[in-house]
């Protein structure tokens, strides 16, 4: 299916919709599915939309389901948290064997993060793993790897969640270490050739257009610095409103600079932080978004490991020439990142500004991934642990930056993924108190969480551990799918 095909199929109604805000949530009518042919829908709203008395709430809600809106769920008992989460596997385990409005049909059955997130979404399904490995469900396991498998083979790439109108992004590339992380649950490199041809074609996804690069210049993910050196960004194919955010980016649109805002915002959207001051120009307001301009730490990291993994997976099955080519590619990729995202000034990890040739000022948590996949120096690896020490870890967990705007990827919010990256960083270059310490701050603070609320939430307030995060665009949501993975790990490590 085309991009986006179904919500321009109602392209009229769906602006009315979200314009009127009968619903809350503007994802809300993104997930609707039509109870009538859309043709059908469309005729009878053109007809009946000026007579006197018509309800636009009503004539949504008579044409179109809302299947697994914002489940919520709620228990009579308040079991121990580990308890909890492992019946949360089987409640937040969906199938989409056909499409259904937007959503989109996978193979096997898998796990959505919780609340409003009712489908398939790609880096959550990585963290999600660790916590189905602890809890010995490898099946679940090899599911998610087959649905990520099958959207390479069928899309071309891992979409940002299974949903037409994702058809335009990706996410940090996670597929080469969802295939580590089975293999040595499994204890079966075979893995690795299994998926060689989906290793291939992701690559090919993050590095479409590289041939026609000059210096200075950017196509889609790729870029060539002004030294002609090849580094990635974030990117998405579509410059228009997100139908899943549609009345929030119109009005944000309406006092931004540059004419590609809404690709900026939806590019954010791909690396998994939407939003952060990461990516403002100003490093306070949405408007100054510049995510186009920037070349990211935590992708290029992950585009090495994929380039690592494509090497091991050639060399299993002798296949020289290719081991060859993506082994120097991974070795130039790791001089590229101490080259551009090592920031001698402030001895810390840094995004790379591509136009003004030289790194962001913005202090972020990303700088973790050069440790957690063990490509720092032990000095470097010591500066990093220490700016971690002293301006990231608060006693609820590890921030994601320094800066507090409301943005939901900013101060004082503390997200799984990251108290994981930070755990193991630290472990891999030997800062083991430190590292127990991000667990233990992170651990008690979902625990307190847990025992008021009865749930895991979405991310967690490090700096005031007596009330719950907030920030961004919707309200934080139970589940939830990453952090109890992450929970999980961290207490079986």
């Amino acid at each position: 299916m085309n991009n986006q095909l179904y919500i321009n199929e109602i392209q009229t109604l769906f602006d009315d919709v979200q314009r009127s805000e009968i619903f809350e949530d503007q994802k809300m009518m993104t997930d609707a599915v039509p109870l009538f042919p859309v043709a059908e829908i469309n005729t009878k709203y053109e007809e009946e939309k000026g007579a006197e008395g018509f309800d636009l709430k009503d004539f949504v809600l008579a044409n179109f389901d809302f299947l697994g809106a914002k489940v919520s769920i709620q228990r009579q008992d308040h079991l121990p948290i580990e308890e909890h989460i492992e019946k949360l596997w089987d409640e937040l385990t969906r199938t989409a064997y056909e499409e259904k409005g937007t959503l989109l049909k996978l193979p096997k059955p898998y796990i959505v993060p919780g609340g409003r997130f009712n489908e398939f979404f790609y880096w959550d399904s990585y963290f999600i793993m660790l916590g189905l490995q602890v809890s010995g469900r490898v099946e679940m396991m090899e599911n998610i790897v087959e649905n990520c498998s099958y959207l390479i083979q069928n899309v071309g790439f891992v979409p940002n969640a299974s949903r037409t109108h994702f058809l335009s992004r990706s996410q940090p590339p996670y597929f080469s270490l969802m295939l580590d992380l089975l293999s040595e649950t499994t204890n079966d490199k075979s893995i690795y050739i299994k998926y060689y041809d989906t290793l291939e074609k992701e690559y090919a996804f993050w590095m479409d257009g590289e041939e026609w690069l000059t210096n200075g210049s950017g196509v889609k993910r790729i870029v060539k610095t002004e030294g002609g050196d090849l580094l990635n960004r974030y990117y998405d194919a579509e410059n228009a409103p997100r139908p899943e955010s549609y009345l929030i980016d119109i009005e944000d649109a309406e006092n931004a600079s540059g004419e590609e805002f809404y690709r900026n915002i939806r590019s954010a959207c791909e690396s998994g932080w939407d939003f952060s001051s990461r990516w403002f120009a100003d490093g306070e307001n949405i408007q100054t978004i510049e995510t186009l301009k920037l070349a990211e730490v935590d992708l290029n990291c992950l585009l090495w490991h994929l380039e690592m993994t494509l090497a091991t997976a050639s060399a299993l099955q002798n296949f020289t020439e290719k081991n060859n080519y993506f082994s120097e590619r991974a070795a130039k990729r790791r001089q590229m990142i101490n080259k551009y995202f090592w920031d001698e000034k402030t001895e810390n990890y840094k995004d790379y500004h591509i136009t003004k040739n030289t790194n962001t000022p913005s202090e972020h948590i990303a700088a973790l991934y050069p440790l957690f996949l063990k490509l720092a120096d032990e000095k470097q690896a010591e500066a990093v642990a220490k700016a971690i020490s002293e301006k990231f870890l608060y006693q609820g967990g590890l921030v994601t930056t320094t800066k507090k705007t409301g943005q939901q990827w900013d101060l004082p919010n503390a997200w799984a993924p990251y108290q994981w990256l930070g755990f193991k960083a630290m472990k891999n270059y030997g800062f083991d108190e430190l590292a127990e310490k991000i667990k233990t701050n992170w651990c008690l603070n979902v625990e307190r969480v847990y025992k008021n609320t009865g749930k895991l939430m979405e991310k967690y307030n490090a700096l005031d551990t007596e009330t719950i995060a907030g920030g961004g665009e919707y309200p934080n949501q139970d589940g939830f799918g990453w952090t109890n993975g992450v929970y999980l790990q961290l207490q079986h490590n």
